[in-house]
């Protein structure tokens, strides 16, 4: 079993190496692949270390699986070339997730769809990721009308600038920004560019994407995403309105034992998901359940997760993990 990791050295790649190594997945030669300037660098894996290869050293190796974190140009070029050789891409870019003749998977909502035809597989944005683990079995249970989200994403989304943006301003320390304006003791209301119906194409992503994961074009989705001084995950405020009223203690019970959640409902103690606790976890953790009493059928939650991990590494992880334990590689 040979891996690839494509963006190695980058925040999400050194989260892939991680997460392999934690979940022990049965890999028998890693491949740490990077862009030209990287090719030599070294990487640590179960305590042994591995020189980084270029792109075409990496496909004539014939990896059984490439995890890709190395930006949507790199992927649309490099992607093909990969699965022409029979490689199985997961990758964790925008370029793919909207291809109708590509799938966009969250295991834990609809694996089922994957095929040994899927030689390349899209990972959804870390934001939808998060939403639509919560929003699958209540859909199944209640049939989803409309999402209103509004997004409280951490720096580390944007990569390591932005990280060092928020800490350099911390520290009084000037340097290179990530973004326009300051991040500390500030929230910028914008992640990605503006789309000519002045949404972000993040905020579209979490639109689009929701309803080909969850497989219902009739689910309405609006979006506010915004950028927070926080490390540790994203954060989201959903409301969700259904066909079919629901009794709270039901809906509660089907969340809490629904695959990949974990629930922090506890108002007496005042438990609720928060990310600096999400931090390092791969769970999707809710809370702040209740209803929406200006409406009827419709709940109002509170959603964290760690964006590096199950929004993007551990996600790709999984679906290769799926494609193992299901022998859907060629």
């Amino acid at each position: 079993m040979k891996i690839a990791v494509v963006g190695a050295t980058g925040l999400v790649g050194t989260k892939m190496l991680e997460i392999l190594e934690e979940r022990n997945f049965p890999l028998t030669e890693l491949i740490p692949v990077a862009s030209e300037k990287s090719i030599g660098q070294k990487v640590k894996y179960k305590g042994k270390e591995y020189s980084v290869v270029g792109m075409q050293t990496a496909i004539s190796m014939k990896p059984d699986i490439a995890l890709f974190s190395a930006g949507g140009n790199t992927s649309l070029e490099w992607a093909p070339l990969f699965a022409e050789v029979g490689t199985t891409v997961i990758d964790n870019s925008s370029a793919w997730r909207m291809d109708p003749s590509k799938k966009l998977v969250v295991p834990e909502v609809n694996a089922n769809v994957l095929t040994k035809d899927d030689k390349i597989i899209a990972n959804p944005n870390c934001s939808t990721i998060q939403m639509v683990v919560v929003l699958k079995p209540l859909h199944l249970k209640y049939k989803i009308k409309r999402v209103v989200v509004s997004t409280y994403q951490s720096v580390t989304g944007t990569g390591k600038k932005a990280v060092d943006q928020l800490m350099n301003e911390r520290n009084g320390v000037s340097g290179p920004m990530a973004y326009s304006y300051p991040i500390d003791l500030n929230l910028i209301p914008q992640i990605d560019v503006f789309t000519p119906n002045d949404y972000t194409k993040e905020e579209m992503k979490m639109v689009n994407e929701t309803k080909k994961i969850i497989g219902d074009d009739s689910i309405r989705v609006t979006a506010t995403a915004v950028r927070v001084p926080v490390m540790g995950g994203h954060s989201e405020s959903v409301n969700i309105e259904f066909e079919n009223d629901f009794e709270l203690p039901e809906l509660i019970n089907l969340l809490e034992n629904s695959p990949g959640i974990v629930l922090q409902n506890n108002l007496a103690n005042a438990e609720y998901p928060m990310p600096l606790n999400a931090h390092n976890k791969d769970a999707v953790f809710v809370g702040r359940i209740r209803r929406d009493e200006s409406q009827d059928k419709t709940l109002n939650c509170w959603i964290v997760s760690d964006n590096l991990r199950k929004g993007a590494a551990t996600n790709a992880v999984q679906i290769a993990e799926y494609l193992v334990h299901h022998g859907l590689l060629a």
